[in-house]
């Protein structure tokens, strides 16, 4: 057998600015780059990457977000490299240790800064009244334009700021048909020479956009566009900085000055012994520098690293957004150190053909596995055919207990039922503290889908054979992302135990999950009675985004939609429903939809299904009409034949071929499907939409 190496360190990227996207596409197309034996991690707030040298065409509405948005996600999965999406609040650079919020610190041997920057903005008395909208972040200014754009609020918006990046904004915002004014707090523009400042004033008054010299500043401004400084937890964490940036001080090796075992690069650093301006084209260059370096620092730690002397001024291209409409193409300036070109159509075509061919070097990368792999999470649950066969030849007698979500073990003092269930299944991500996190909160949905409350946990974790150092952190984060649902509900984890795996495997986590419920509270998951209405606590479509995931074809919104419902608790619902009378439940898992409502009904029971009612997670229903589907969905198909005729279920209506395949989707952290009394049933959807589960439906009636 071929045994994988073991990795004996672990390098953290932290952020995911231009300098680690190109590290990790040379990765891609250069493996022997890569430092061998390393387990890497990147760890940014979001998922994707806005490509800031199309942020003006995006905010212009030249660009869709997609063109211009680096997925993060795929690409550390086709560089083999995991991703954790956290916030990064700090570093521990004595303990090596990066803390993010809401989890705990992840330590490392290599550190990587490329966090970008922030919007300079003073907090003084006039600001704290009335703080404008600052452009970095990209991502909470998007979220703010489009909020803005969708408003009734006037066309007229103050813009502070006299820099390039902010004539560039208010020439894009210009397009969009707002009327934006620059206010300076200097008399002219800062463009970086006196010809571009007169090629910028040049093009303002073009677009008909005031400039008002020496505003005051109590002069009110929405939007913030004042230069950029490095996010201040890098000062408060004790690394040198600038003082007037806070820009992170490195050596021309990008290693921080004074801490051999941390690189900065990108917007966030700054080379003491050559300081230039934040810039993507610095960024760009720095990544072969810091590539080699990293592999010199890890593989072969005696060896010199490469230094590095960034030229004296980048080129910038600046386009005016195209605000003349559809008639005229946009036009841009191009600035030189002194020297100022254009404005002129063919340096945008230029700018634009630069751009796209920066983001195309992202979309056409091979994968890092040569080999299409196995769906993970419930997905690699046994196929039901193999398990049931297995279990005949086990009880051939036919004494096997029904199928229920979690066994009934005796009675405590209380006369309550004590119940347990066991769950578990291969990593289904990267980020072993959301690994954690998602697997026990689908191993509760067993006991919370027979009305019980938690009482206790207990943990088997497999762990990939690696440095004991490696492991002491799996474990650590998988453990903190369980007891992340445990904590708030009160309840323990009360042990456990640990395997290393021996034939190359990765990581894996399975749960012993015990719980209580009063035997009249106790929800069996059938059989169903006439009537009753089934409400479904969420959407379904999981397995095919997970698999879509895993082969680079799912959208990165759509993956951010998926997560962002599945960490979603469904402890609450236990009260909810009972207050509304449920009278059978079970949780959506690895068998789908018709699975597991097979499981709910008696031998001659039917139902009636509304195809439309049914919702789907974004993406899951585009993504089955181009064919794609789980690994196990093939085996879940058997239970399409409910719905042939004579069938135990019937639809209200037409349901086409990709809604059929969703319904035997395999589910991680599926939803409940619970039976309710017809007069109830509406009422309990409400309670439940107001409860958050703004996607709960009802799906379908018992015959």
């Amino acid at each position: 057998m071929n045994r994988v190496p073991a990795q004996r360190q672990l390098l953290v990227l932290a952020g995911g600015g231009h300098s680690h996207a190109l590290l990790l596409r040379r990765w891609i197309m250069r493996p022997s780059l890569r430092p061998p034996a390393t387990a890497v991690l990147l760890v940014n707030r979001a998922s994707t990457a806005l490509y800031s040298g199309m942020l003006p065409g995006l905010v212009a509405g030249l660009y869709s977000r997609d063109a211009c948005a680096i997925d993060l996600r795929a690409l550390c999965r086709r560089a083999g490299v995991g991703f954790i999406q956290a916030e990064i609040i700090g570093v521990d650079p004595l303990q090596q240790a990066l803390q993010l919020q809401g989890r705990p610190a992840l330590h490392f041997d290599r550190l990587s800064l490329d966090v970008g920057c922030q919007t300079r903005w003073s907090t003084g008395e006039a600001d704290l009244i009335a703080r404008p909208q600052t452009v970095k972040p990209l991502e909470p200014f998007l979220a703010w334009l489009e909020r803005r754009l969708q408003s009734d609020q006037p066309e007229e918006l103050a813009i502070r700021g006299g820099g390039a990046a902010a004539v560039e904004l208010a020439l894009a915002l210009r397009a969009r048909g707002l009327r934006p004014r620059l206010l300076l707090r200097r008399g002219a523009l800062h463009l970086g020479s006196a010809a571009a400042n007169r090629a910028g004033e040049r093009l303002l008054a073009a677009a008909a956009i005031p400039v008002l010299r020496h505003a005051p500043d109590q002069a009110a401004a929405e939007l913030a566009c004042t230069g950029s400084e490095a996010p201040g937890w890098l000062a408060d964490s004790g690394l040198p900085v600038d003082p007037a940036s806070g820009r992170v001080l490195t050596e021309p090796s990008l290693v921080v000055q004074g801490l051999p075992h941390l690189f900065a690069c990108g917007d966030c650093a700054l080379i003491a012994a050559d300081p230039r301006p934040a810039s993507g084209v610095w960024a760009v260059r720095a990544a072969p520098v810091l590539a080699e370096n990293l592999r010199r620092s890890l593989a072969e730690p005696g060896r010199a690293l490469r230094r590095w002397r960034p030229q004296r001024w980048a080129l910038q291209l600046l386009g005016d957004g195209g605000w003349r409409g559809a008639e005229k193409p946009p036009q841009a300036l191009a600035l030189f150190g002194p020297w100022c070109f254009g404005p002129s159509g063919w340096l945008w075509r230029w700018k634009d053909r630069i751009d796209r061919r920066f983001m195309a070097g992202f979309q056409s990368m091979p994968m890092a596995a040569a080999e299409p792999m196995a769906c993970r999470g419930c997905a690699a649950k046994l196929a039901a055919a193999p398990l049931e066969a297995a279990l005949a030849r086990l009880q051939p007698d036919g004494l096997c207990p029904a199928a229920e979500d979690a066994a009934r073990l005796d009675h405590n003092r209380a006369g309550e039922l004590l119940l347990q269930s066991v769950d578990g299944f291969p990593a289904l991500l990267d980020d072993p503290w959301l690994n954690g996190r998602l697997t026990t909160l689908h191993a509760c949905s067993d006991l919370w889908a027979c009305g019980a409350r938690l009482h206790s946990l207990q943990a088997l974790v497999t762990l990939p054979e690696a440095a004991p150092a490696l492991q002491e952190e799996l474990l650590l984060q998988s453990l903190a992302g369980v007891r992340s649902v445990l904590d708030p509900l009160g309840v323990p984890l009360i042990g456990g135990h640990t395997l290393e795996a021996r034939d190359g495997g990765g990581l894996a986590l399975a749960l012993s999950v015990n719980g209580v419920v009063p035997p009249q509270r106790h929800w069996p998951k059938g059989p169903l009675r006439s009537g009753q209405l089934l409400l479904l606590s969420r959407p379904i479509g999981s397995g095919v985004l997970f698999a879509a995931a895993m082969g680079g074809q799912a959208r990165a919104a759509w993956l951010d939609a998926a997560l962002a419902t599945l960490q979603q608790s469904q402890a609450p619902l236990v009260e909810l429903l009972a207050a509304h009378g449920c009278q059978a439940c079970t949780d959506i898992t690895g068998f789908g939809l018709l699975g597991h409502l097979g499981e709910m009904l008696a031998a001659g029971q039917t139902l009636e299904l509304d195809p439309e009612a049914i919702p789907a997670l974004p993406g899951a229903l585009p993504l089955l009409e181009q064919g794609v589907a789980s690994t196990l969905a093939p085996a879940n198909a058997r239970a399409l034949a409910a719905l042939e005729p004579g069938g135990s279920v019937q639809l209200s209506g037409p349901a086409t071929a990709a809604q059929q395949q969703l319904w035997i989707d395999p589910q991680t952290c599926g939803p409940l499907l619970a039976a309710l009394p017809p007069d109830r049933a509406t009422a309990a959807l409400e309670a439940l939409r107001g409860a958050g589960f703004t996607q709960a439906a009802l799906i379908g009636r018992v015959l």
